[in-house]
């Protein structure tokens, strides 16, 4: 990835999102705060985005889905697809954390701060997100909820 994005970005996991689109979430007024001040670049994946979109139709409504989609049309953050060679990584992590369990969006967040060489996320999976380690042994760094 860019170095622009290594140094100048946050991972954005679906709890975030979920709580910025949902005013009944109970980390919503922080993470509006957290998104108004936030001056980095949000990066996340396609899988948090689809886990996202159905969530938030679930829990909030059409109205909010479409709000998130078209955030992310205006370019509210920046998209790491998963490619061929990361499925191996994916098959490896949700293996050593399938006691929690891992799913497809939480690996793709871990493959993603090792392409960004950082840990630096918003999320609200506190449990999952201390215990996950990227390049193995690495924590990490939540952002959102400190």
């Amino acid at each position: 990835m860019q170095n622009t994005l290594r140094n100048n970005s946050i991972i954005a996991d679906t709890g975030f999102w979920l709580a910025l689109g949902n005013k009944k979430d109970k980390y919503h007024t922080l993470a509006l705060q957290v998104f108004a001040d936030n001056v980095d670049v949000l990066v996340t994946t396609s899988a948090v985005i689809t886990e996202t979109s159905y969530l938030l139709r679930r829990d909030a409504g059409l109205e909010k889905q479409q709000a998130f989609l078209q955030g992310l049309e205006m370019g509210i953050a920046r998209i790491f697809d998963l490619q061929q060679h990361h499925f191996g990584k994916v098959r490896e992590l949700m293996l050593k954390y399938a006691d929690l369990p891992m799913d497809l969006a939480d690996a793709s967040l871990v493959v993603l701060a090792e392409e960004l060489g950082h840990g630096r996320i918003f999320s609200t999976d506190q449990r999952d997100f201390d215990t996950y380690r990227w390049k193995n042994h690495k924590p990490f760094t939540n952002l959102l909820i400190q």
